[in-house]
């Protein structure tokens, strides 16, 4: 580990911590329809948007009407998306001529991007048409995102309303996230991005000769625009295959670090959004100091890691050690440009975030950096998470907290004045069962099976993290993976797009649903009798709440992969 490296961290979180009150007050006035800087140049487009589509952004929605709608809205896109895939051969924008994608493979792209996770079983460059990549996969990215936080700002009114029927308009909110937020945003970044090298266009690949007198096939495209809003989205999914490895995704340390933030920013802001509603900022900023805390723990432990090394290395005695000279470390899978600190940073904030988007190759971290990696997706991506996901992940964690001190110190469970009754911890215990049933589950099943097996690239220990890392990351919409499983099978895409399927909608319904019975309740004013949410105390009961219920569901699991792959490489370097 270097001095330079902590810096890049702690530069990092500092530009978060400065940008998450501004932009959390932001929200606020977009959702409440409130004027904002953007409201003269845009407000006309959203009138004429609701006019065109027959909306009324007056009337606003039951908890099921605003499921059904939601519901609806994601079985079209899934609908478009997969169309689109399989009819790409006879679309324009294909300058490639790449053929239509086959059935299981176009099924599984829909529901990974329609769910805001951006699973790529297939090489963006050799499969995708511009056309594909534009209205398919970009435009996906721009909805799942502003359902996800319109979603999230639904369940934040459920706190905040009192005796209230509705808890907003589907439509209307994703109108607003979308015009408001996520183009304007999406607009700066995609600039700043060609600015440092990042191309945007329509041209076809470039072909180049080489030294050696060869042919070498340069692939490029409308990249800028795509990178912007995979990075804003929480979606992740990447242009190329490389991701944001590849020098035309993420091309310099400056462009490194403006992604980073891309990813962190939204998810951050929505927890001081969320303060603001209810009232009281410091239930946002307890939040974040979660959330913070969790973070900063997996960065540094992935650093010390990745800056330490594989201990067979040194055992030949080969010096590891940083310098001027020589990084240090495990190098294996990362770039020169970003190094360890970089790429550590990077996927912490990737799967922290429930983005997926990579700069190095997570196959190639050592076996407890991968385990930290599974650890943030498996806490239900509650580590500021995607643009709403993880500020409503968290809000059903308060939920369990709240009820298990209540149950400690003999109150009824009340959380910023709601009481928490049978049906919403049901729902909650149902919204945080589903992405374990789903991860474990579906692990199981491909431990066991033939079909599951034959896409293992490594035996042991690591191919059983391959496996289980490819279904954390489809049921917690993260989309990230090892990459050393050959995914790209009837068997997989249709079992993966099962695990994204219940990481979406069998924790969003249910959240809907709490939101609904929270907003029909009046707001109880605090007593001496009231269990304080907005202090440090709770702020640690949650922390553990969290790490608890993660490590009971999940410990065993890792242990079969990450933990013992570690002991195995500890002891062939001693022996």
């Amino acid at each position: 580990m270097t001095v330079i490296g902590w810096l890049q961290i702690a530069l990092f979180v500092l530009i978060i911590g400065l940008l998450t009150r501004p932009f959390g007050g932001y929200l606020v006035r977009v959702y409440a329809g409130e004027r904002t800087v953007l409201r003269p140049l845009l407000g006309p487009l959203e009138a004429a948007l609701y006019r065109a589509a027959g909306i009324e952004p007056k009337t606003e929605q039951s908890w099921l009407g605003y499921s059904v709608a939601f519901l609806i809205f994601h079985a079209i896109g899934t609908i478009a998306l997969y169309a689109l895939l399989r009819l790409q051969s006879s679309l324009p924008l294909n300058p490639q001529h790449l053929s239509e994608v086959s059935p299981d493979l176009a099924l599984n792209s829909a529901v990974s991007f329609v769910t805001n996770t951006s699973w790529q079983s297939y090489a963006g460059e050799t499969t995708l048409s511009y056309a594909s990549q534009m209205a398919g996969i970009t435009v996906q990215s721009f909805l799942s995102a502003a359902s996800g936080m319109a979603v999230a700002i639904a369940f934040i009114r459920g706190f905040a309303r009192t005796r209230s029927a509705t808890i907003g308009n589907f439509w209307v909110d994703v109108t607003r996230g979308t015009l408001y937020v996520l183009l304007p945003v999406c607009v700066v970044a995609a600039l700043f991005l060609m600015t440092q090298g990042v191309p945007q266009t329509f041209a076809p690949s470039a072909e180049v000769a080489t030294l050696e007198n060869g042919l070498q096939i340069i692939a490029r495209g409308p990249v800028a625009t795509q990178e912007a809003i995979k990075l804003l989205s929480g979606d992740g999914g990447g242009f190329f295959n490389a991701n944001s490895a590849h020098p035309f995704e993420n091309p310099t340390p400056l462009a490194n670090l403006a992604e980073m933030v891309l990813i962190f920013v939204l998810g951050a802001a929505l927890t001081n959004c969320f303060g603001r509603m209810v009232g009281s900022e410091r239930q946002g900023w307890i939040l974040l100091g979660v959330m913070a805390i969790l973070f900063g723990l997996g960065v540094a432990g992935i650093y010390a890691l990745e800056a330490r090394g594989n201990p067979a290395v040194s055992a030949l005695q080969v010096d590891a050690v940083a310098n001027a000279q020589r990084p240090g470390g495990n190098m294996e899978g990362k770039e020169v440009r970003f190094g360890i600190a970089g790429s550590a940073l990077f996927a912490d904030v990737a799967t922290a975030s429930s983005d997926g988007a990579v700069n190095a190759m997570h196959d190639s971290f050592m076996p407890l950096s991968g385990g930290i990696l599974l650890a943030n997706m498996m806490v239900d991506e509650v580590i500021v998470g995607a643009p709403g996901s993880g500020l409503f992940g968290m809000l059903l964690f308060c939920v369990v907290a709240v009820l298990m001190a209540g149950l400690m110190i003999g109150r009824t469970p009340e959380y910023v004045g709601k009481k928490i009754g049978s049906s919403e911890i049901k729902m909650t215990i149902l919204a945080l069962m589903s992405v374990p049933a789903a991860t474990l589950g579906l692990t199981a099943f491909a431990c066991v099976v033939e079909r599951g097996l034959a896409g293992l690239g490594n035996a042991g220990p690591h191919g059983y993290s391959e496996i289980l890392y490819a279904y954390t990351s489809a049921a917690a919409t993260n989309g990230s993976a090892f990459a050393g499983l050959s995914t790209n099978s009837a068997f997989y895409n249709l079992t993966l797009a099962l695990g994204m399927f219940m990481g979406r909608f069998l924790v969003i319904i249910p959240v809907l649903a709490v939101a609904g019975s929270l907003a029909a309740q009046p707001i109880i004013p605090r007593s001496s009798g009231t269990l304080p949410t907005d202090r440090a105390l709770f702020l640690g009961f949650l922390l553990g709440v969290i790490v608890i219920v993660g490590g009971l569901t999940y410990l065993p699991a890792l242990a079969l992969g990450p933990i013992v792959e570690n002991l195995q490489m500890w002891a062939g370097a001693l022996h």
